[in-house]
């Protein structure tokens, strides 16, 4: 699905919802919420070339798995955690919208361990080379 064609049915899906929302907020609701996983899942083959090609600078640029991985996994985490947080927003559930964007961080905090591990093996490397 081309860029043109998402805004075209978020636009689309957004006037849909608006008018209905008045008669039904729960039927304005699932519409904002099915288009959004449309949206999403239109998305995964240009989210698994993007990975493709991040696997393959890491193999040819030898670079550690053990930071491109937990990279990859905190982008993931970020749209899902967004995303969740939008629908919730949408529903007029602002209060449970804050607790999974907290989760987020948290999530967040605990997957970028692996890298300011590495972070810091590489500043001790440095300083005991000096």
């Amino acid at each position: 699905m081309s860029v043109v064609q998402i805004v075209a049915l978020a636009l689309a899906s957004a006037i849909l919802a608006i008018t209905i929302k008045q008669y039904r907020p729960e039927i304005s609701l699932l519409i904002s919420l099915a288009v959004g996983i449309i949206i999403f899942m239109s998305l995964i083959p240009h989210i698994r070339t993007i990975i493709s090609f991040i696997e393959s600078f890491e193999n040819s640029a030898n670079i550690d798995f053990k930071i491109i991985t937990p990279l990859l996994k905190i982008i993931g985490t970020s749209y899902i955690v967004e995303f969740g947080s939008e629908i919730c927003k949408d529903a007029g559930e602002g209060a449970v919208a804050k607790k999974i964007e907290l989760a987020g961080k948290i999530l967040i905090l605990i997957l970028a361990f692996p890298i300011i591990n590495a972070l810091f093996e590489t500043i001790l490397n440095i300083l005991k080379s000096l």
